[in-house]
């Protein structure tokens, strides 16, 4: 095997790895919020009056849980990732500095430090996106495709309108 062919496999394993870790990465970010959004939607007789305790009416309940299913969705499938992993990523910003500032309790204080590691993942999610395996990566594919299409459809046209005979009027 010469040189460049064992350069260009390690580099294939290493694009094929970093997918692979993005998808996992992804997967275990969304877990989280896919989870909670599904438990706050089936027990939705109990869970806002809870949520009320905590200064959160009903219309901000509703729509914690469709961005917590929603952009879950988003970061699980790989879906306008980017968007979604920045809409959660503010989402546990907001949530740690809002819920989670008693220090003095060890329990609150773990749940500020999980929000924010939790954030800073779906950053830098958001900078680097979803990776090959995400429905991101096949619709990318899929409209690069169509404009190739179109593009060799148009040079088509225009190299038979050179051709077409002009009949005098």
């Amino acid at each position: 095997m010469i040189l460049n062919e064992r350069a260009a496999k390690l580099l294939a394993t290493r694009l094929y790895l970093r997918d692979v870790a993005l998808l996992a990465g992804r997967l275990l970010l969304s877990l989280i919020f896919l989870h909670e959004g599904v438990t706050l939607a089936t027990h939705f007789e109990g869970a806002p009056k809870a949520m009320a305790a905590l200064g959160v009416g009903l219309p901000l309940f509703i729509a914690t849980v469709a961005l917590q299913l929603g952009a879950g969705l988003s970061v699980a499938t790989g879906l306008l990732t980017r968007l979604g992993a920045v809409g959660l990523g503010l989402f546990c910003l907001a949530t740690a500095t809002l819920f989670h500032t008693d220090f003095a309790s060890q329990n609150e204080l773990l749940h500020f430090e999980k929000d924010l590691a939790i954030s800073g993942g779906m950053f830098v999610l958001a900078a680097v996106g979803a990776g090959r395996f995400s429905l991101d990566w096949l619709l990318a594919g899929y409209l690069r495709q169509r404009r190739r299409d179109k593009d060799m459809v148009a040079a088509l046209l225009a190299v038979e309108n050179q051709f077409s005979l002009r009949l005098p009027v």
